[in-house]
């Protein structure tokens, strides 16, 4: 296999969940410069519609499906019409999650619940609706994001941080239960991004400052900043890794 095709997604179908926004649309957008077809899925149809006119002025290919995850019937959805546009997904990116910031004494078993629904449930239920298709082809990819928080406490975000944590162990199981079929299963950590759900951090200069200096490298990150990972874990260059859990994050897990 030559280095081009190492990493040529063409044909090869996407499903990127969180894709109208932040991390996840730019995944999106990532896959679909690499050739790759791809479903976006997320509650808001408008944004959703824009990263598709995004992708296909590239050009490229993209189709959406609005949906709340936190509700089963519309995960069930999903998994049902995701191949109605381009085929089985063979690239699936769990990206779609919520962080409610709630301090300790403000969680309610609600909010609880459905933190962890969205942000660990989810990702395994929408996989396992997906993976017979992957194992009929002898070869998939399940991409999750997991977080800072899979390995560090921050405050007010036990919830969050429980589901992370969570993330970080779903991923080696998954791999555990379906590599053997060729389907790898690895996750990205990011660091600090500038996204929606990173607003509370980078609209507070000192907040900003604080994550950039918790790295080795002295700044924070930018999008384009995870495009190399994306395709690495979503083409043939990763076909002998899965299980694992790969820290973006400028190195704030190294100290």
């Amino acid at each position: 296999m030559s280095h081009e095709d190492l990493f040529d997604l063409t044909g090869v179908v996407s499903l990127v969940t969180g894709a109208s926004s932040g991390i996840g649309q730019s995944i999106a957008i990532t896959l679909a410069k690499a050739g790759s077809p791809v479903v976006l899925a997320a509650r808001r149809l408008d944004r959703l519609t824009e990263t598709v006119d995004l992708i296909e002025k590239l050009p490229g290919r993209a189709h959406a499906i609005a949906v709340d995850l936190d509700d089963e019937s519309e995960v069930n959805r999903l998994s049902s019409e995701a191949a109605s546009a381009f085929g089985s997904p063979l690239i699936v990116f769990n990206c779609a999650g919520i962080n409610l910031r709630e301090p300790y004494d403000e969680i309610t078993t609600e909010s609880f619940s459905r933190t962890l629904n969205i942000n660990l449930a989810v990702p395994f239920f929408l996989s396992q609706a997906l993976i017979d298709g992957m194992k009929s082809a002898g070869w998939g990819r399940i991409i999750n994001i997991a977080s800072l928080q899979s390995r560090r406490a921050f405050p007010d975000s036990i919830a969050y941080g429980a589901s992370k944590g969570g993330v970080e162990q779903l991923t080696r199981a998954m791999s555990e239960a379906w590599s053997r079929y060729g389907v790898n299963c690895n996750a990205i950590g990011p660091g600090f991004f500038e996204t929606e759900l990173t607003q509370a951090v980078f609209s507070d200069p000192e907040r900003r400052q604080w994550a950039a200096a918790q790295t080795t490298i002295g700044r924070n990150g930018t999008l384009e900043d995870l495009d190399g990972v994306v395709i690495f874990l979503a083409s043939h260059a990763s076909d002998y890794i899965t299980g694992q859990t790969i820290y973006v994050d400028g190195g704030f897990t190294a100290r």
